[in-house]
């Protein structure tokens, strides 16, 4: 079974004619500091929530 032919010598030595001014700066928003949430619930809390919304989400069928 084969997936059709390979043809090496389309491959080799491609010019690509690039424009580096309209380039994207993947860099341009990068950001140094810190992240901190601060919440009331516990994971104990939020799993049980997360629980009764799945349980509702089952219930409108």
């Amino acid at each position: 079974m084969g997936f059709g032919s390979y043809d090496e010598s389309e491959q080799k030595d491609q010019d690509v004619d690039t424009d580096d001014d309209g380039a994207v700066n993947v860099h341009e928003h990068d950001h140094d500091g810190e992240v901190s949430i601060e919440g009331g619930a516990s994971t104990d809390d939020l799993v049980g929530r997360l629980s009764e919304m799945k349980d509702d989400d089952g219930d409108e069928e």
